[in-house]
């Protein structure tokens, strides 16, 4: 498969781009993994090609899932590369912390005319890194967003704990619940505490184009079918031009992907890593899969139809 990296120092973004094998006029930008290199990207990319699509593969940095004080600007950047490569439509797909930047992309950012979030919330997250401080996978940035425009960051909704009684808190949950991560309740908190303010809200009524939300009430990372909801809310309220769809499902986990974009990844035992690290894909795993064919099916119509 074809590739060319771009990196902040030389591009003024961390990158991959992977061109479809047949002729496109269409590409879209993906946000999967630690890495727009790695497997999952990589894999992502090849099943975007089944589906007649170039695609540039982002990550906040060369190996790294941490989000904090990402600027939206490079998304610009990878769409001034893209419509050069003749991509006369351009659509954005990311998946939980990413599926926000997606859809805060897609805000910005007019061009892009198809954003399909998966699993994401409805405001701007803290910052967070994946340093292993102290011996901890996760912590809080020190006041910085997941994102800045134009050099500042945007407002967000604070996290209910600091470092290390952030990480401990997950921890706790996610062996009280049976699942290798869970943090809802820790999100549930952090809005107890802070009332979700406007400007800490993602404004998707800017978005243009065609919004497909994705989610499962099982998640528990956080409840994103209750952001969801809030963003049909938001949208059915405020004036807008773009279309959209939510496709909320009673069993998936956080991991809605399409059954053969996950199978692609895992050819063997996608369903067990569902069920490895959430209690729910393992009690549900006929429901889980039934979602994740029939997200498949649904997105390929939708992708084809775009």
């Amino acid at each position: 498969m074809k590739k060319r990296v771009f990196r902040v120092s030389s591009d003024g973004f961390n990158g991959a781009w992977y061109p479809a094998p047949a002729k496109s006029s269409r590409g879209l930008i993906i946000m999967l993994g630690d890495s727009s290199e790695d497997y999952m990207a990589r894999t992502g990319a090849k099943w975007l090609h089944e589906q007649g699509f170039h695609v540039m593969a982002m990550s906040a940095d060369k190996k790294d899932y941490g989000h904090h004080n990402y600027p939206l600007e490079r998304f610009g950047k990878a769409i001034a590369y893209m419509k050069a490569q003749g991509c006369e439509k351009i659509g954005v797909i990311g998946a939980s912390t990413t599926g926000m930047m997606a859809l805060l992309a897609a805000s910005y950012y007019p061009e892009l005319s198809l954003t399909i979030a998966i699993s994401p919330p409805d405001f701007v997250m803290e910052g967070f890194y994946r340093d292993g401080k102290d011996g901890m996978t996760e912590r809080p940035g020190d006041n910085e967003s997941t994102v800045t425009w134009q050099g500042r960051p945007l407002p967000y909704l604070p996290y209910a704990y600091r470092h290390p009684e952030y990480w401990k808190k997950i921890q706790e949950e996610s062996k009280a619940g049976g699942d290798k991560i869970a943090s809802r309740k820790m999100f549930d908190e952090s809005e107890k505490r802070h009332p979700i303010q406007e400007e800490e809200r993602i404004k998707v009524e800017n978005i243009h184009g065609k919004i497909i939300f994705i989610g499962a009430e099982d998640d528990v990372l956080w409840d994103t079918c209750k952001y969801i909801r809030r963003m049909e809310e938001r949208l059915r309220r405020l004036s807008h031009d773009s279309t959209f769809e939510s496709w909320l499902y009673e069993h998936g986990t956080h991991f809605a992907f399409p059954e053969s974009m996950l199978r692609m990844m895992l050819p063997v035992g996608s369903g067990l890593l569902v069920s490895f690290m959430f209690k729910a894909g393992k009690e549900h795993k006929k429901e889980c899969r039934e979602t994740r064919i029939d997200i498949d099916r649904r997105l390929k119509k939708a992708l084809a139809g775009w």
